[in-house]
């Protein structure tokens, strides 16, 4: 894993970076909207000659749809005592590992090598022109194309021959799916890769029993990761065909037998009953969305609800906590804002917050030549002292 974690120096502290974040949509969080809207579907069952149709505006009127049900919630509780120090910007960079590199990317796109397979997905961050030429991007096997805003669907189009749905890869050790989804996505977020290589060091150093709560935990790659090392992990999603998704990585990775808890549910009702169990965890991931929505119709909004997640996690944290990691997606911030909140979240718990941005660096045709850095994802990380 060729990670690097680079601190900036203190004079550069006070520059702006208020960076918009163009990282597309989870196809988890279409998952969930589907979900929230599965009480509206599958209901038209055929009625007896007899009895008179009732016309679908009246219908509509008479029988409006049942609304979602209210959010479970909680006030912040008030926290006391001084806000841990920081270590800010701090830029963590990838230039890939085990099966993945960043290849090239300009003109709002990206080059990337998964596997055997070479491919080209939208990056609106990607000002610049790309470094190799044009016949090397045409020779990729396979390019998205359709709707490339980040909210919408699309298409791949194999340049040379049909693919299959799916393909074996690795990171980490750890082997899972790759599939090509209708929202660009491979199955896997390879930026998260200084953040999972962090928590496997982590639970290995820690000659102990570890628990891991991985929270908004998609495919379960980093869950995976967690389990290979050691520990007991708790993963939380919201929509069922990630869950799935992520128990046939769990029998790719050989790892049917690891202690794996695979909790299809809303985030937030998930986290609220474990505080009131009094559960506790060593380490918490929490990677989630700017919006999406719960099985049941529940909806996250990343700006309204964030703030209240970040304070139960703290609660979740065990008296001998490693870390809490949290990442946040298009967004329009400033690391700042994620930066602050955390070190307000943890007043009085000692440790110290970094906080900065996750990037991957080009890395070439041969995986092993350094171009320029792609910013990715916005982070904020509590770690003891």
């Amino acid at each position: 894993m060729a990670g690097k974690c680079y601190l900036l120096p203190k004079s550069q502290k006070s520059k702006r970076m208020n960076v918009l974040k163009n990282k597309e949509r989870r196809p988890g969080e279409k998952a969930r909207s589907d979900a929230g809207n599965r009480s509206s579907r599958g209901y038209a069952a055929a009625k007896p000659a007899a009895v008179k149709q009732v016309p679908r505006l009246q219908e509509r009127a008479a029988k409006p749809a049942p609304a979602a049900a209210p959010a479970e919630t909680r006030p912040l509780l008030p926290r006391s005592g001084e806000r841990p120090p920081e270590r800010v910007p701090i830029i963590l960079e990838s230039s890939g590992a085990g099966d993945f590199h960043l290849v090239d990317s300009g003109n709002g796109l990206k080059l990337e090598q998964y596997g055997p397979y070479r491919i080209v997905r939208p990056e609106a961050q990607a000002l610049w022109q790309p470094s190799l030429a044009g016949h090397v991007w045409e020779k990729a096997d396979a390019l998205f194309t359709g709707d490339t805003d980040e909210d919408g669907m699309g298409r791949w189009r194999f340049t040379r021959e049909a693919l299959g749905e799916t393909w074996p890869l690795s990171l980490l050790g750890t082997d899972f799916l790759g599939r090509f989804t209708s929202f660009r996505h491979v199955g896997v977020f390879p930026e998260q890769i200084v953040h999972w290589e962090w928590m496997k060091n982590r639970i290995e150093e820690a000659k102990r029993p570890v628990k891991v709560l991985n929270l908004f935990g998609y495919t379960g790659v980093a869950s995976l990761v967690a389990a290979a090392a050691g520990a007991e992990v708790t993963h939380v999603d919201a929509s069922k065909k990630a869950i799935g998704w992520a128990r046939e990585n769990q029998s790719l990775a050989r790892l049917d037998k690891a202690p794996i808890r695979w909790i299809c549910e809303d985030a937030m009702k998930f986290i609220l009953r474990e505080e009131r169990r009094g559960n506790r965890y060593d380490i918490i991931l929490t990677d989630p969305p700017k919006f999406g929505r719960g099985p049941n119709g529940e909806v996250w909004q990343l700006f309204d609800h964030l703030p209240l997640m970040l304070d139960i996690c703290r609660e979740l944290l065990s008296s001998k906590a490693i870390g809490l990691v949290l990442t946040a997606y298009s967004i329009r911030a400033s690391f700042y804002s994620i930066h602050e909140l955390m070190r307000e979240t943890m007043r009085g718990a000692g440790g110290v917050v970094e906080s900065g941005e996750l990037v991957i660096r080009e890395a070439g045709l041969d995986g092993k030549t350094p171009g320029r850095a792609l910013s990715t994802s916005l982070f904020s990380r509590w770690v003891p002292a």
